[in-house]
């Protein structure tokens, strides 16, 4: 792996240098249009803009990729569909909004009992993670698919009512999406499935009293905190995640062989760079919140425990229906495992503050 990971960026540079001192790249051969479910924002701005960037130079010219925001070329929410149709040709996605299709998909795309960020790269790269996602999505819904982005910690809930424990959390009306849906009404919220841009006018008319939404970078500028008092944390129920790529199948394999590593390797260089860009901005919004005049609220670890009790007993119940969601549940499960050993020899991060 770490040759490969050498010749990841050895690759990566050559390719950018080529396309800085070369005039001699012509018109793109493939011209693809990718769907997506964002209007806006880092995730359309930063991270699917950064990849087709990366892909136009990785290719040296020869694919050049447009991308489209959420609802201009296909249903934001359906954008697999889309790219089954051959609408698009590519698109970026997050793998929960198959929900209905496949719950698998969460385990990927995150859920209350995923991975962190870091967790997630090295399970995919290297605990075998990719082989299966890959595997998934080509076997039930025929594209080829690969992570283009990674997603950080989200902030638990926005909320006009203080949340500590598992008491304050019963009857509460609460937007969320994904399995977290289900596993809050378990623990005795009242859920309510919304797309992202109904959240502010219904925590502002009293439609819900609670919404979680993204990390401290996504939900800032929503203005979330200005009409919701209490930021409670931590992020139990999406601890992190991943976007997809995912190509139509006709049209990849119309690519030579070189230019399907290239726009693979174009996704890993861009998970790698999401991660960065993502960290960096989470940390400057989050201390943003700190600093105003919101209360920054803790979840009782009693709560934490409770709520991991009953996560485990959703997804042992969707694994019992789902070859597939067991068979990745437990590739998982395994992997963290192994990550108990990490507090053992390693500092938490941000411990040597001063």
């Amino acid at each position: 792996m770490r040759n490969e990971l050498k010749k990841t960026f050895v690759v990566a540079g050559l390719a950018a240098g080529l396309m800085a001192g070369s005039a001699s790249a012509g018109a793109a051969e493939v011209q693809w249009k990718m769907a997506t479910p964002w209007s806006g924002g880092p995730w359309l701005e930063r991270d699917v803009e950064g990849y087709a960037e990366l892909v136009g130079e990785l290719t040296e010219g020869r694919v050049d990729i447009t991308v489209y925001p959420g609802g201009t070329l296909y249903s934001p929410l359906k954008v697999t569909e889309g790219v089954q149709k051959g609408v698009a040709e590519i698109s970026n996605n997050w793998m929960g909004y198959d929900w209905g299709l496949d719950k698998t998909g969460v385990l990927f795309a995150g859920y209350a009992g995923g991975l962190t960020p870091e967790g997630y790269m090295l399970w995919l790269y290297e605990g075998g993670g990719l082989e299966l996602w890959q595997e998934w999505r080509k076997e039930e819904f025929g594209v080829i698919s690969y992570p283009c982005a990674v997603l950080g910690t989200d902030i638990f809930l926005h909320s006009t009512k203080k949340v500590e424990n598992l008491e304050d959390f019963q009857g509460l009306k609460l937007r969320t999406a994904g399995a977290w849906a289900e596993i809050a009404s378990r623990l005795g919220a009242s859920t309510v499935v919304m797309p992202g841009g109904e959240v502010y006018s219904s925590l502002e008319r009293g439609v819900i009293q609670a919404a979680e939404l993204g990390t401290p970078e996504i939900n800032l500028p929503t203005g979330l905190q200005d009409i919701a008092q209490y930021v409670i944390v931590p992020g139990i129920q999406n601890p992190g995640g991943l976007l997809e790529c995912q190509v139509n199948m006709e049209a990849w394999n119309q690519l030579s062989e070189r230019d399907q590593e290239m726009l693979q390797l174009a996704g890993k260089l861009n998970v790698f760079e999401s991660w960065l860009n993502s960290s960096a901005a989470d940390l400057d919004a989050f201390r943003e919140l700190q600093e105003g005049p919101n209360e920054i609220v803790e979840l009782d670890p009693a709560f934490i425990d409770k709520a991991q009790e009953v996560t485990r007993q959703w997804a042992d119940e969707q694994a019992a229906q789902n070859p597939w969601f067991e068979k990745v549940l437990q590739s998982q499960r395994d992997f963290k495992n192994k990550l108990k050993s990490w507090d053992e020899y390693r500092l938490p991060i941000g411990s040597l503050a001063e």
